[in-house]
């Protein structure tokens, strides 16, 4: 039989693709591409990887099928020539505090097995290396305990496993021992014992119970030397109504009695109650109220509400409050109408920390009558943290959270372990410091590490899996991340990354991987090491299908796929397929035309220099920052470019929006660390627009986010049949009972649960996915009524409402923006990242301009084809053409070459990153030694001028 080649697709049909054949080579680099909605994602995850799982998971048993779940079949006529599917996408970012780089790539599992076999444990106290301890030292130590002292020696035999652990029980009884204490609770063996097998249990012997006196020296002994042998060393000495004392016979401190227990893995996991700091359990912060979220704005006074805690506003809070206030005010002799900033510091301590004791005077006014009594005051954050501990309220709770932030635990400092798995060492550093270290300083470690003949034969599997699976993280370009980094606050490119480099550590073959824009995220300059990643997992013999908007990946590719040749209703078709030279000769393709540079985005002839007023960040330090200052020019076009990892996402979405938003917005939240602010009086307020959805349920839709909805309805309820009637506006609103469809509750679809199996959702039976009821579907305005309005896309809208200025508009800006195929109805969940965006930006679009807004952008090429930029650009500029300020994060060369300020984060990125390289005009950064982003700029704009100088 002859080799399986191909991959072929015959009338595939899933969203918006129209009956699509295509056939597309196995064991090769294919890139998907096309305009943003052409139904690529549709092709890519929706249809093969979506078949393959699905038919794979049908060679399980049942019962293995009921936990990985059951995929829907494509709507396809058939398929031939798939392997398993392996889906690595932008969207498996762990938002969990627990999860980090280390736990996600599982490096951190060898790390704890590493630290559990050759680590050395010293005493957390002194620092020296604990030894182990003999009997005659347990009991020199036992017998310094107070004469009369009540102790019992236990052998603890079980520590924390699930179980009935009937067993234990029976040879303890068998031993001739009587009592037993299980979970801190003593029971007598005689007895039946009958333990939860689902949960985790603590088994300790009662070996003895002594008196502290003279002559108990050798029964102690023996007591001791038993229960080191049923517990494998381990002996605890439990004081009654004292401390509990643990000796082993393994490793102990003598000049400090710190006993360490026999090392083992979970001891260093944060995720662990046996490694766990008891305090923040493992999670290195705890949640305590911030003064500074309490008064976000210190030149506000308190009667002006400069205070914002929940219940502590002086207009809002109510009457006690007020009471408090002008009480302390009075006793205190200060004034409640100077700004906060200016208050004495003894003021401020009182409001913020109570009265300690002293009495203060206060009036009550009630139905009873008015009077004096005299009370103290516990300050506005001992009542927050009183009643965030004491509330049952979820939303109380959620309240007081906006006044606190996140603190390192005094204990671990922020470290996640207990101190005893801290004092463990390989090589000089105990686990977390080697995990603060980048991924590039910890193969530098492990390459210099020494170790003993033994030491190296117990380790030699162990450093070999580590060595290997940091250098994949290094070879996918994420050599500035640490392992102890938080998964929470990695791009969806680095998390993306993240995972393909666990792929090719398992290196399957035969496999058919398919990856959402993997160069997200990363600089020119790193994008050959993905690249190289890429065609490694290709050599291995496996297939990759990458939905792809990156020039340089098209080029490196066996074979692209170009879908469009418009989005929406106007894509769906496959335009060209070949390879690089073959799309780049078919004139009808659009990314051919670009690849050609046939269609090009034009270097602006002039760049503006922008209102003359900078906006500037002193002495900026978040993360790796080094105490930088950075200007803005106001009314420009900024990018903020750099290699990945160099401080672009700190400087900016740390520490200048986030104090923007709290200066401008009066939004709550600890910006990133960072000396003064200056030139925010010459704007009045920022945006941020990211790729994050416009609603999280079916019911939020670009009507809605745009407010073009409430326009449409409007227009229905001025309609002569709705005034016959009796409906107002509320009346065509599916969110509210009145006039839309009860049975389905507005939402056109009812959820069948399945148990084992997917939810399965049907049209509404009673509407027919309409959402409204007869009555209110039965008026109409120019012959269709508000839920054919809704089906209909942008487009067909902007001509049905060509006539109503205040709807055309809005949607005008939708269109303008290149969402002119989406339906105005369409459920924000079924948008992608770049759709989503673009809802955002023309809603600010719509919105009249003041010329004194900072817009922030982070990466907003995420998603969107070279088409898309262009037409992406062009909205941008048009924000800087009203006097506003955009600012943009951003890899793209098409973008940073069309900017009118560029400023240049690195050199590098991690510890060797957080320094302004360059800064200044396009073509002055391109000039700039040490850039690497200048080097590519260059390259660029001379091609542009060599262009533009053969056209002329």
């Amino acid at each position: 039989m002859a080799p399986v080649t191909s991959i072929k697709i015959r009338g595939a049909r899933e969203h918006n693709l129209k009956n699509v054949d295509v056939t597309i080579p196995r064991d090769k680099l294919v890139v998907i591409t096309g305009l943003s909605g052409s139904g690529k994602s549709s092709l890519a995850f929706d249809t093969i990887y979506a078949e393959g799982q699905r038919r794979y998971a049908e060679s399980l048993s049942s019962y293995a099928r009921q936990f990985i779940g059951q995929m829907d079949k494509p709507d396809l006529d058939y398929i031939e020539g798939l392997s398993p599917a392996i889906s690595i996408d932008q969207k498996t970012t762990s938002k969990n505090p627990r999860s980090t780089v280390g736990t996600v790539t599982e490096i951190y599992d060898y790390y704890r097995l590493l630290f559990a076999r050759i680590g050395i444990p010293h005493c957390p106290v002194c620092g020296r290396e604990i030894t182990e301890q003999t009997v005659d030292q347990i009991v020199d130590r036992v017998l310094e305990l107070p004469e009369r002292t009540k102790i019992q020696i236990l052998a603890p035999v079980v520590k924390g496993k699930k179980g009935e652990h009937e067993k234990v029980f029976a040879d303890a009884r068998k031993n001739g021992f009587a009592r037993v204490r299980v979970d801190g609770y003593n029971y007598d063996l005689s007895e039946e014992i009958k333990l939860n097998k689902n949960q985790k249990h603590t088994i300790e012997i009662v070996v003895d119970r002594l008196v502290i006196k003279q002559g108990i020296h050798q029964r102690l002994a023996d007591s001791i030397e038993v229960a080191s042998g049923l517990a494998s060393g381990i002996v605890l000495v439990d004081v009654i109504d004292g401390e509990q004392l643990m000796f082993s016979q393994n490793y102990a401190c003598e000049e400090h009695g710190v006993s360490i227990e026999e090392l083992s893995p979970r001891m260093f996991s944060f995720n662990n109650p046996f490694g766990a700091c008891p305090t923040c359990t493992g999670l290195g912060t705890l949640l305590k109220v911030d003064p500074d979220l309490i008064v976000p704005n210190k030149s506000l006074s308190i009667r002006q509400g400069a205070i914002r805690a929940s219940g502590w506003t002086y207009a809002t809070g109510g009457t006690i409050a007020q009471m408090y206030f002008d009480a302390l005010a009075a006793h205190y002799n200060f004034s409640l109408d100077v700004p906060f900033s200016e208050l004495p510091k003894q003021a401020v301590d009182v409001i913020l920390y109570g009265t300690k004791g002293e009495k203060i005077k206060m009036n009550r006014v009630n139905e009873y009558g008015s009077g004096n009594y005299f009370t103290d005051f516990e300050g506005i954050v001992n009542n927050l943290e009183r009643r965030h501990r004491e509330t049952s309220s979820d939303y109380a709770r959620a309240e007081i959270e906006t006044c606190m932030s996140n603190n390192p635990c005094p204990d671990c400092k922020g470290k996640r372990l207990r101190d005893i798995s801290l004092a463990v060492t390989v090589g000089g550093k105990n686990i977390i410091e080697l995990t603060d270290l980048s991924i590039t300083d910890e193969i530098a470690f492990f390459d210099s590490l020494k170790l003993t003949e033994r030491e190296q034969f117990i380790a030699k599997q162990i450093l070999k899996e580590i060595r290997s699976r940091l250098t994949f993280l290094q070879n996918v370009g994420l050599e500035y991340l640490t392992l102890s980094r938080s998964a929470g606050t990695l791009s969806g490119g680095e998390s993306q990354r993240i995972r393909l480099a666990t792929q090719i550590g398992s290196s399957l073959m035969g496999v058919l991987y398919i990856l959402d824009e993997p160069s997200i995220g990363l600089h020119q300059r790193d994008n050959q090491k993905l690249l190289a990643t890429l065609k490694r997992l290709r050599d291995l013999g496996n297939s990759l299908i990458v939905v792809e908007h990156d020039e340089e990946t098209m080029f490196e590719s066996d074979y692209i796929v170009d879908v469009g040749p418009g989005a929406g209703i106007h894509g769906g078709e496959i335009v060209a397929c070949g390879t690089v030279d073959e799309i780049m000769q078919n004139e009808n393709s659009i990314t051919g035309q670009y690849l050609t540079h046939k269609k090009h985005i034009e270097v602006p002839e002039h760049r503006r220099e922008g209102t003359g007023k900078l906006l500037t960040v002193r002495g900026a330090a978040e993360n790796n920052l080094k105490h930088i200052d950075v200007s803005i020019p106001l009314g420009t076009f900024t990018c903020i470019t750099g290699v990945s990892g160099s401080g672009k996402s700190s400087l900016i979405n740390e520490v200048l929006y986030k104090h923007l938003a709290a200066e401008l917005n009066g939004a709550k939240g600890r910006p990133g660390k960072f000396d003064s602010m200056e030139g925010i009086e010459n704007l009045d307020k920022v945006i941020s627009i990211d790729q994050s959805p416009i609603g999280r349920t079916p019911r939020s839709n670009p009507a809605t986010y745009t407010g073009v909805f409430t326009d449409i309805r409007d227009i229905f309820a001025s309609t002569a049949e709705a005034k016959m009637r009796g409906y107002k506006q509320g009346r065509f609103s599916f969110n509210i009972a009145g006039g839309r469809c009860e049975a389905c509750e507005g939402d056109g679809i009812k959820k069948i649960e399945m148990h084992f199996l997917p939810d399965v959702y049907v049209q509404c039976e009673v509407c027919k996915g309409k959402r409204y009821n007869r009555e209110t579907l039965e008026v109409k305005y120019k012959g269709k009524s508000i839920a054919d309005v809704l089906e209909m896309t942008v487009e067909e809208g902007l001509k049905f409402f060509e006539n109503v200025p205040k709807i055309s508009r809005k949607l005008q800006t939708l269109y303008d923006v290149g969402l002119s195929y989406i339906k105005i109805g369409q459920s924000s969940t079924t948008l992608s990242g770049g759709e989503a965006q673009r809802v955002k930006l023309a809603t600010e679009l719509s919105r009249r301009s003041t010329g004194k807004t900072i817009y922030i952008l982070d990466e907003p090429t995420t998603g969107l084809h070279i088409a898309d930029v262009h037409r992406l650009i062009d909205v941008l500029q048009k924000f800087v053409d009203s006097g506003n300020t955009v600012v943009v994060i951003e890899h793209n060369l098409d973008i940073i070459k069309t900017a009118d300020y560029i400023i240049d984060i690195g050199p590098e990125g991690g510890d060797r990153g957080g320094t302004v390289v360059a800064a200044g005009t396009p073509e002055e950064v391109a000039c700039a030694e040490g850039s690497y982003t200048g080097q590519y700029l260059n390259a660029v704009l001379e091609r542009e001028r060599s262009e533009r100088q053969s056209r002329s």
